[in-house]
């Protein structure tokens, strides 16, 4: 069984800053890219950023520039700082990583996505 569990999230005014953090636990032989996605009311799930296990951070072009994706290997842990926040960026904010871990039916490693339940992030104008 593998989790994800984010937290940092809340109410901030316009122009201020929030960190998002997200912690893996469980049967996890490896973790590839870790990503942070949202979701505002009645809208799709849109990809925020993602890193890979090296460290290489992509943005979507709606953050670039506000937002800083890092990780922490040894910790499991995957970071976003939101800085220059907008009311736009209200949503809620979901962690998923990419995983290996080993099948015991399968008796073979396999790859997964793994989801957290999403923590709400409110800008307030």
């Amino acid at each position: 069984q593998v989790q994800l569990v984010e937290s940092g999230g809340g109410l901030v005014q316009a122009g201020g800053s929030l960190r998002l953090s997200c912690d893996a636990s469980g049967s996890i032989f490896r973790i590839n890219a870790m990503s942070w996605y949202r979701q505002a009311p009645g809208k799709q799930r849109d990809l925020v950023a993602t890193i890979s296990s090296g460290g290489f951070a992509n943005y979507a072009d709606f953050v670039k520039g506000r937002f800083t994706i890092s990780r922490d290997n040894a910790k499991n842990t995957v970071y976003l700082q939101m800085n220059s926040l907008k009311p736009e960026d209200t949503a809620v904010y979901y962690c998923n990583a990419n995983i290996m871990q080993y099948d015991y039916q399968l008796r073979d490693y396999v790859r997964r996505d793994v989801w957290g339940q999403g923590t709400q992030v409110t800008v307030s104008s």
